[in-house]
């Protein structure tokens, strides 16, 4: 099994960047856990071909390699980024007007709307600000990851808080309906709490699953008066107590002490870039989206599964 998973990530590595990579971008993201190191391997067997087919007298290549500078979401990504031998850069170090030219990162779940789940790893913050400093971020990921709905297979959402807020954030989420929400030990039970690279703790929380979708609200809407009256009120949640994906996340996100939830959710680079193209003024200055434009999933087959942006999301 864990053979096949392996190949799953690789398969669906190799074709995300074979689709998305360009040895002409400037600034790359690049994500945390197992199958970010498929992702960069095949971006450097890109970068290897590109040289050999151009074939730049040798003392050019050097600075050929570190043409292209790569943002790691944390300090495993970028290990893995030293070692293929190319080039990292700090996301602090970036100038402010760059735009990362796509970003790769792996999810925990993905629901059929490009939702998704991350901070597995422990590294949302940082995922969050390289996927919202791309103008595409691509998910790869293998079968298990590729749901319907959220926590249909992934338990919970984690969720960075700062660690004397602890008590106040469980006690919140508790009355959000997560069910038992638990700070996350690290490895040995000695030393305490997971902690993140900016050095905070992680939560994770279980709540009534699965999450909703937008499509979902559109389609309770025509049911009964129930789910408007709970539209109405602001609630995002249905009778039952599941709780509409991004409602959620913005419930979440609004608790003092937490920095960031692993839920990424709303718009996409897409379309942040399209609502600029078209002179909005609201979309001037926003961040890019959180969502993927897309997701490869390596299947047990030995297929890639695709999931895409919808058109009508894109316009």
């Amino acid at each position: 099994m864990g053979d096949q998973i392996e190949a799953a990530k690789k398969r669906a590595a190799e074709r995300a960047v074979a689709e998305h990579f360009s040895p002409s971008f400037r600034y790359v993201g690049i994500g945390s856990g197992t199958t970010i190191l498929y992702v960069v391997d095949a971006i450097k067997a890109s970068l290897e071909s590109h040289l050999a087919s151009t074939q730049p007298p040798e003392e050019h290549r050097a600075s050929l390699d570190s043409m292209i500078q790569f943002v790691p979401t944390g300090y495993q990504s970028r290990q893995v980024v030293v070692q293929a031998g190319l080039t990292p850069i700090a996301f602090d170090s970036l100038p402010e007007t760059v735009a990362l030219d796509v970003a790769f990162d792996g999810a925990d779940e993905v629901d059929d709307e490009l939702n998704c789940i991350k901070g597995g790893g422990a590294c949302l913050f940082q995922e969050k600000l390289v996927a919202t400093k791309a103008k595409k971020f691509v998910c790869v990921a293998d079968y298990r990851k590729n749901q319907p709905r959220l926590l249909t297979s992934w338990p919970s959402i984690p969720i960075e808080i700062v660690p004397i807020a602890v008590y106040t954030v469980l006690a919140r989420l508790r009355a959000l309906g997560s069910s038992s929400p638990t700070v996350r030990a690290g490895r040995l039970a000695k030393s305490g709490p997971d902690q993140t690279d900016q050095g905070n703790f992680i939560i994770d929380a279980p709540f009534p699953s699965p999450l909703l979708t937008k499509k979902d609200l559109l389609e309770a809407r025509k049911k009964g008066e129930s789910w408007a009256m709970m539209e109405r009120l602001g609630t995002g949640r249905n009778p039952e107590g599941r709780w509409e994906v991004e409602a959620l996340a913005r419930e979440i996100k609004s608790i003092t002490g937490v920095l960031d939830v692993g839920l990424f959710v709303g718009e996409n680079g897409y379309d942040v870039s399209q609502r600029q193209a078209k002179g909005e003024k609201k979309a001037y200055g926003l961040e890019a989206g959180q969502k993927p434009v897309i997701c490869y999933f390596g299947m047990q087959d030995g297929n890639v599964e695709v999931k895409e942006a919808e058109v009508s999301n894109l316009t």
